[in-house]
Parts: structure tokens; C-alpha cells; sequence
């Protein structure tokens, strides 16, 4: 994994990161990020990403972060000066302002995140679907103040019938208790599956999903 890799897999999952991280991993993150912006070779480059990586290794073993990082023990192709993405640091390090969030900010600014992908209303659902969504076995995320929402993701191109699979991956992330958990794992990276869950049906074969899913489970 190249640096700017990393800094990418970061941007990506920042806010629920920085949310599953205590006050202390995430001041040392800070300085971690700091440091990398001012190395001014390869070694301190690497030694930033060690630091880095160190913080991270406190996140859940189910984190798309962990999950992406796990089994990578070191960061390939390292530049030997440090032409590292200072866009893609200025952004993680922006976070930081003062006052900085707190955990429960953090938290919302995920929810946020997932909860801006397209999605149907209630109303729109299938009236089969609709009397029960979750014996369906749809993702529902609620929004305070703004009601239910379902990925669209989860249903069959241009209509409202829930995909197979979907349902299937859905019962294996057990949906039913974890919305928004199961929701990152299908919109967020995946390093098994080299892209991201929601947009690989259809491309990727269904039992290879469904593995994905299991082996995570199986992890935690």
C-alpha cells in the first residue's frame, strides 16, 4: 500500500475513525499526520505511517480501516522524498480545528455520510416490502427529524424488489440491529473485494459477496 493509498483509505472512513478512536489515539494521530507533512525523506515518511498505522491498531477488528489493513506490513513504493498528497493531508488534518469534534459529532458525520446515498422512502417501497421491511431484509437507517430511509442499492435496477443477495448479506451483517454498520460495509471500501460492495452486484458473484461478509463476521 502506497502512502497516498493510505491517506485515501483514511479520507474515506475518517469521521467513523476518528469516532472509534479515544482522545489520546486521536491527538497522536494528529501528530502522526503532522509529522508525515513535514518529512522530508522516505525514512520519516515511513516512520510517520508507522506511527500512523500504530493508532489504528485499537479500532474494531470489523472497521473497513482494520479490515483494509489487516495483514499489511508495510507501505510499498514509499517516496523517497515526501511528494505525498498534502490536498489528501490537509484534509484529514482539517478535522482537527478547534474546538475539535467529539466522538458523538464524529459519529453523526458517518451517519451523514451514509445517509446522503440515494435511498427510497417508505412510500415508495413495494407494499409486501412495506408491512415489513425488516423480515425483507433491508438496510433501514433513521434520520432524526427526517424519518426511514432505504439504499437503493438494495434493490433490483428500476424497480422496488430487494435483491437476493442483498437480503442474504443483510440477515449475515444482521442489519436488523446494526443499520448503519451494515450500511458502511456495503458503501465503504473493500479490500478483499478490491472496491466497494454496493457497486460490485452484478459484477462480483453473489457467493463471493456473501464470503466477504462471512469472513468478517467470522472475525469479530
Amino acid at each position: 500500500m502506497t502512502p497516498d493509498a493510505f491517506l485515501s483509505l483514511l479520507r474515506t472512513h475518517w469521521p467513523m475513525t476518528l469516532a472509534a478512536l479515544d482522545g489520546d489515539r486521536r491527538a497522536r494521530l494528529r501528530d502522526g499526520l503532522n509529522d508525515l507533512a513535514a518529512a522530508g525523506d522516505r525514512k520519516a515518511v515511513e516512520r510517520a505511517l508507522r506511527t500512523l498505522r500504530l493508532q489504528l491498531r485499537s479500532l474494531p477488528p470489523d472497521h473497513p480501516v482494520a479490515r483494509e489493513l489487516s495483514g499489511t506490513v508495510r507501505y510499498a513504493d514509499a517516496p523517497p522524498a515526501p511528494t505525498v498528497d498534502r490536498a489528501l493531508l490537509g484534509e484529514l488534518l482539517d478535522v482537527f480545528a478547534d474546538p475539535p469534534p467529539g466522538p458523538a459529532e464524529l459519529l453523526r458525520a458517518a451517519h451523514e455520510r451514509l445517509w446522503r446515498t440515494p435511498a427510497l422512502g417508505p412510500a415508495e417501497l413495494a407494499p409486501e416490502t412495506a408491512d415489513d421491511p425488516a423480515a425483507a431484509g433491508l438496510i433501514r437507517l433513521t434520520h432524526p427529524g427526517s424519518g426511514d430511509r432505504y439504499p437503493r442499492f438494495q434493490f433490483a435496477a428500476g424497480t422496488t424488489e430487494p435483491l437476493p443477495v442483498v437480503r442474504r448479506i443483510n440477515h449475515i451483517l444482521m442489519a436488523d440491529k446494526d443499520p448503519w454498520g451494515a450500511a458502511d460495509w456495503w458503501l465503504g471500501g473493500n479490500g478483499r473485494l478490491a472496491g466497494i460492495p454496493a457497486e460490485l452486484l452484478g459484477e462480483v458473484a453473489d457467493e463471493d459477496l456473501a464470503r466477504a461478509a462471512l469472513e468478517l463476521v467470522a472475525g469479530c
